[in-house]
């Protein structure tokens, strides 16, 4: 933390209790935070921080995504899709967007009046991006897009979209392509449930249906078609660290709110944390806890300086991410029959955890990328 990240995190913090706090559980029980809270967001530079002045954004490096991104977390604001928007979808119209592409989209995207998602799972694809079915077929000037996406991150707010679609299905990868989807500007778009989930409740994910939509053909992401498949995988490792950063931010909460409650609980007439189990159980999850961030700092160093590679920011998503559930789990544990009731943020933290190990990559696709370095 330099100095110049503290103060963005200081100036986050306040933001956040001031204009987020207040609302944010009535935007977990509506299951999506409103429009008019992106828009905020944007106005106070918290968006899309890692993109140049030249956009309108902060001109910062992931550094700054992550400071962002641990604080959501740390302050338990987590259901709020900025890291996805930020550090996720974005960076693709900012790496592989044309001039054009980039001036059109990026100062809506860091403004807040454009919410991001990407899509690409589908009802009968997860890790597998090779095995989609979305088509986008070139009509003139114009491209059709038909297909259905599923658990899509921001879906029911997002009003740009970026779409993995197969422009060349007979080709495997390498007819993969990434179009920009512009929602209140084409027909045929449809969203379909606001999906209910076991966690993240407040972070709409949803189902996106693209029934004959019609862009144009200057929505290709890349100067030709083929390249989605490519640029997907050169991303990915940024995604991944980002989960990795999102798990070690709700790792701290989860082990600062049991620290609290152990200190205050009595039972048999001394407090829990004076048990012996009570001081080795948290002894391992403190020291597991500090050999996870100094690997993830470790990560965001080297990504900062243009040097983390896919196996390393594999790594970083699966150990993290495995730790995050274990640590959940223990740390609800020592709250009791209080830990399983959703009035206790640690009953949130456990819910949330799961999806960890899921998305981005399941854990056990982490594994295998992993294994081919051997």
């Amino acid at each position: 933390m330099t100095e110049e990240l503290g103060l963005l995190d200081d100036a986050f913090a306040r933001f956040l209790e001031r204009e987020i706090a207040p609302d944010y559980e009535d935007w977990v029980e509506a299951g999506r935070v409103t429009r008019e809270a992106w828009k905020k967001t944007g106005a106070g530079g918290f968006l899309c921080a890692g993109m140049p002045e030249e956009y309108g954004a902060a001109g910062g490096s992931f550094a700054h995504e992550a400071v962002i991104i641990r604080r959501l977390g740390v302050a338990g604001f987590d259901h709020f899709g900025i890291a996805l928007h930020s550090a996720i979808a974005v960076p693709y119209i900012l790496h592989y967007g044309s001039d054009e592409q980039r001036k059109r989209w990026l100062p809506g995207l860091a403004s807040g009046d454009l919410v991001a998602a990407i899509a690409m799972t589908e009802p009968g694809t997860g890790s597998d991006l090779q095995a989609i079915r979305t088509t986008a077929v070139r009509d003139g000037n114009h491209y059709r897009i038909s297909g259905a996406k599923t658990f899509i991150t921001n879906g029911q707010l997002a009003n740009l979209i970026i779409v993995v679609a197969k422009t060349d299905p007979s080709a495997g990868s390498k007819g993969t392509s990434l179009f920009v989807v512009e929602t209140d500007k084409v027909e045929g778009f449809r969203r379909g449930r606001n999906l209910d989930k076991l966690g993240f409740k407040g972070n709409d994910t949803s189902e996106l249906f693209f029934d004959d939509v019609r862009v144009p053909a200057d929505a290709l992401i890349g100067d030709e078609e083929g390249r989605g498949f490519y640029q997907l995988m050169e991303q990915l490792p940024q995604e991944r660290l980002v989960v990795a950063v999102q798990a070690m931010a709700a790792i701290e909460r989860g082990l600062a709110l049991t620290l609290d409650y152990v200190k205050e609980r009595q039972a048999f007439g001394k407090r829990i944390l004076d048990f012996q189990n009570t001081q080795f159980k948290l002894a391992e999850l403190k020291t597991e806890a500090t050999i996870g961030q100094v690997f993830v700092n470790e990560c965001i160093a080297r990504h900062v300086a243009g040097e983390l590679d896919s196996t390393t920011a594999s790594m970083a998503k699966y150990w993290t991410t495995d730790l995050q559930s274990k640590v959940m789990d223990q740390c609800l544990q020592f709250f009791g029959g209080y830990g399983y009731m959703n009035e206790y943020p640690i009953s949130r933290l456990y819910a949330d955890a799961r999806v960890q190990r899921i998305y981005a990559g399941t854990n056990e696709i982490m594994k295998v990328l992993i294994a081919r370095s051997l």
